[in-house]
């Protein structure tokens, strides 16, 4: 490795979305400096949420879905749009030139009527919109972590206009073992104690860490009795029958198009929903993903058909991690991780090398069962019965008991804060 290289900084952002039960906190505390004290979240005064936004998270959503599905062909895929949108759009902010205007694009869904700051404004005001109450429970925190160096100027504008749309956290600090053991602990806090560890060490390269935690819990709208839970059969994608535990209702919301069916089953109060889509038989569910448009997906969820839908759904839980540089820059933004070309100038300098981003990590986890449903996901961008579904002629049914397409989306605007995919499943 030349001397270049060795001296060259990641600039780091890492996401730790995750989900599970309630926020239970923990005593120990991050022995990292808070600079909060001194930078601190102003008001900012957001009107309502920008028009272009939706189909913005839209189109950013199934792109990539696409991607990550493309290069986990055949393995259960699950991401969190929202997430990644978060951790990259406060990346962006320390971004200018050619490297802010990929980012943007990607982003933005190469919609030229949203700008950063429109960006930076949409999104503080949807997650502001996020309802959690009782019965579903949805959790965003956000923190810049950099080295206490002298070789390294973070900008202070870059740090205030994070804590104003994120109302991100900001933590100096000596990034070695301690550093370490505090970035995961504020990981652990804020995910529920999904994920209780993200990184193992620190690079020396390694200059900041931007992190955005999610969990999400949420109980159905109509639970399911354990009458309505029997052994079925689901048919992996390479053609292997498994044993599953299948959950059998009658919902209320059906979806189809010329390509597939599904069904959309309420949390409760309908804060949040899950979307449930099976390609028709006939039809890959790679080959399915890859037709994919965020218009058709938008239709289709406008165009839900109110009627009965016996819907016969498996639990699942799994985990699922991906590396995402390659996807990011097919989508568009290669600029920000090349080390010569990369600028982050607004985000700040250091006398060692230019900054860059060097790896992009993302981690998921989602169980969905008789009661509701758990999720969440960490991204680290580092700068570095036989089946029980016999044909009947009505009601409508969808028996997703071969690989399928999913959501979790908010009630309001119908967005999705996590997109997956099930193609094989073990009991």
């Amino acid at each position: 490795m030349s001397y270049k290289n060795q001296i060259s900084k990641y600039l780091c952002l890492l996401i730790a979305l995750t989900l599970l039960l309630n926020l239970t906190g923990c005593k120990q505390r991050v022995q990292a400096e808070n600079l909060m004290e001194n930078i601190s979240a102003k008001e900012v005064k957001v009107q309502s949420l920008n028009g272009s936004f939706s189909p913005a998270q839209m189109s950013f959503s199934v792109k990539l879905f696409q991607h990550t599905a493309q290069e986990a062909e055949n393995k259960n895929v699950l991401i969190s749009p929202l997430s990644v949108m978060l951790a990259l759009s406060m990346t962006a902010n320390g971004a200018d030139e050619n490297t802010l205007t990929e980012m943007q694009q990607v982003l933005t869904g190469n919609l030229e009527t949203v700008s950063l700051n429109t960006l930076n404004q949409s999104l503080q005001a949807y997650v502001n919109a996020l309802p959690s109450e009782d019965g579903y429970q949805l959790q965003l925190a956000n923190s810049i972590w950099f080295r206490d160096n002298e070789s390294l100027t973070v900008k202070e504008d870059f740090l205030q206009t994070n804590a104003d749309y994120y109302n991100a956290q900001i933590y100096k600090s000596a990034f070695d073992s301690q550093t370490v053991k505090d970035i995961n602990l504020w990981v652990k806090k804020n995910t529920d104690k999904m994920i209780d560890k993200i990184i193992d060490r620190i690079d020396s390269d390694t200059v900041m860490y931007l992190i955005n935690a999610l969990s999400f819990d949420a109980e159905w709208a109509q639970t399911y009795e354990k009458s309505n839970i029997r052994d079925g059969e689901f048919t992996s994608i390479n053609g292997d029958v498994r044993t599953v535990d299948m959950m059998h209702s009658s919902e209320h919301y059906y979806l189809e198009d010329e390509n597939a069916t599904g069904f959309i089953k309420n949390y409760k109060d309908g804060a949040y929903r899950f979307v449930a889509i099976l390609p028709n038989k006939g039809i890959n569910i790679n080959h399915y993903i890859r037709s994919l448009t965020y218009e058709d997906l938008t239709k289709m969820i406008e165009n839900t058909e109110e009627t009965t839908v016996i819907a016969t759904l498996p639990k699942f839980s799994y985990e699922y991690e991906i590396t995402m540089n390659d996807i990011l820059k097919e989508m568009g933004m290669p600029t920000a991780f090349d080390d010569n070309d990369a600028n982050f100038s607004k985000l700040g300098t250091s006398d060692l090398g230019n900054i860059y981003i060097g790896n992009v990590l993302h981690k998921t986890f989602i169980s969905v069962d008789e009661l509701g449903t758990k999720a969440g996901a960490v991204t680290s961008i580092a700068m570095e019965g036989k089946s029980a579904c016999a044909e009947m002629p009505e009601p409508k049914r969808v028996c997703l008991d071969r690989p399928f397409v999913y959501m979790i989306l908010d009630g309001e605007n119908n967005l999705p804060i996590f997109i997956g995919t099930v193609v094989d499943l073990e009991k």
